[in-house]
C-alpha cells in the first residue's frame, strides 16, 4: 500500500471508530512501520488538518464533535476506485452513442488528472491509461436528440412541467402531450421518461427517442410519490409495464437454466430449480407483448406453462413464424 493509498485508510478508520485506534493495530490495517504510522499521523493533522486527537498510549481518533464534518480536502479515491469510475465514465460515454461525449469531457479531464497524481505519488511519472482496453458494445440502443435529451432531464431534475410532441411507435400517430415529469429511466439501452400525463390524468411511460420539439414550462411539475410510480411502472414485467394482471410460469431446459438463474428479470421474480435440473420462473405481467418476445428468444429451450391464454398467445406467434417458412 502506498502513501496515498495508507492516508486513505487512515482517514476512513479514524473517522468510523468510536474509541481511540492503537498505534498496532493501524500498523497492521496499514501494512506499515510504527515510525510510518506516526509520519501519516502527522500529515494528516498537520497538512490535512485532520482533527485527530490522542496519544501513542491510548491510540488516536477524530474528535468527537468534529470529525464527522471533517472531509479530505480535493477527491481522495484509491486506484481501484479510480479505475472504476474511469471505467463507468467510458460506459456512460460510449452507451449514448458518442451523444454526451462533450459534456463528459470536464469529467474525462478530471479523472484524467486524479489518475495522474495517484500514478506520481506511487510511482514518481506520470502514466498512460489505457482507456481503449475498456470496451463498451451498445446493443439496439436508438438514436435520440440529444437538445431533447437535455430538456428531458432539465425538467425531471429541475421539477418543471415539460411539453413535447410524441409519435407512437406503434400507431404512427404524433400528439402534443404536457407532462409532469417523474424520473428518467434507462432500459435496454434506451432512455424513457416516466411522467404524470396532465391531460389524460395518468401515469405513463414515453421511449424519448420518439420525443421532438420539448420545451420546459415556467409550471412546477406536481410530485407522484414513489410507491406509486413503483406501482404503475413497476409493478410488472417490461418498461410498458402498467399494474400487473396475472403471473406468468416459465420452463427453462437444462441448457437455458444455467443461463436464467443468474438473470433479474423482474423485482418480484420468483426462481428455483426442478428435480430435473430444469428452471421454473415466475414473473407479474401486464401487457405480454414483451414478455413473450423475451421468452420466445430462448426458442425450444423455454416453455409457458401457464397461463393457458398466455401459452396460447406463445403459439399463435409461433405458428405465424413457422408460416413465414413455409412458402
Amino acid at each position: 500500500m502506498d502513501r496515498y493509498e495508507r492516508i486513505i485508510a487512515l482517514h476512513r478508520t479514524l473517522r468510523a471508530a468510536r474509541y481511540p485506534v492503537t498505534v498496532p493495530r493501524l500498523q497492521d490495517e496499514l501494512g506499515c512501520s510504527r515510525a510510518t504510522v506516526y509520519r501519516d499521523l502527522a500529515f494528516l493533522r498537520d497538512a490535512l488538518m485532520a482533527p485527530i486527537v490522542g496519544d501513542g498510549e491510548a491510540g488516536f481518533r477524530y474528535d468527537p464533535q468534529e470529525g464527522d464534518r471533517f472531509e479530505l480536502p480535493g477527491l481522495w479515491l484509491s486506484s481501484e476506485e479510480l479505475h472504476a469510475l474511469l471505467a463507468a465514465q467510458q460506459l456512460l460515454a460510449r452507451s449514448s452513442g458518442g451523444m454526451l461525449s462533450s459534456a463528459l469531457a470536464p469529467l474525462q479531464q478530471r479523472i484524467d488528472k486524479l489518475l495522474d497524481e495517484h500514478s506520481h505519488a506511487r510511482n514518481g511519472a506520470s502514466k498512460r491509461w489505457p482507456v481503449e482496453r475498456v470496451r463498451v458494445i451498445p446493443h439496439r440502443g436508438r438514436r435520440m436528440d440529444e437538445a431533447v435529451f437535455r430538456s428531458v432531464c432539465s425538467a425531471v431534475l429541475e421539477r418543471q412541467q415539460l411539453s413535447f410532441e410524441y409519435r407512437a411507435r406503434s400507431t404512427g400517430e404524433k400528439t402534443r402531450r404536457t407532462v409532469s415529469p417523474q424520473r428518467i429511466t434507462h432500459y435496454r439501452d434506451n432512455w424513457y421518461l416516466d411522467a404524470w400525463d396532465e391531460e389524460k390524468s395518468g401515469l405513463r411511460s414515453f421511449s424519448v427517442d420518439r420525443i421532438s420539439g420539448a420545451r420546459m414550462l415556467d409550471a412546477t411539475a406536481r410530485d407522484v410519490e414513489e410507491a406509486t410510480l413503483d406501482e404503475h411502472l413497476s409493478g410488472s414485467y417490461g418498461i410498458f409495464s402498467g399494474a400487473p394482471k396475472g403471473w406468468a410460469t416459465i420452463v427453462f431446459n437444462e441448457r437455458a437454466a444455467r443461463w436464467v438463474a443468474d438473470e433479474h428479470w423482474h423485482s418480484q421474480q420468483q426462481g428455483r430449480w426442478l428435480g430435473d435440473g430444469r428452471y421454473e420462473l415466475k414473473v407479474p405481467y401486464s401487457n405480454a407483448r414483451e414478455l413473450l418476445m423475451d421468452v420466445l428468444h430462448y426458442g425450444a429451450d423455454a416453455e409457458i406453462v401457464e397461463p393457458a391464454s398466455l401459452r396460447e398467445q406463445a403459439r399463435a406467434l409461433l405458428a405465424l413464424s413457422l408460416s413465414n417458412y413455409d412458402r
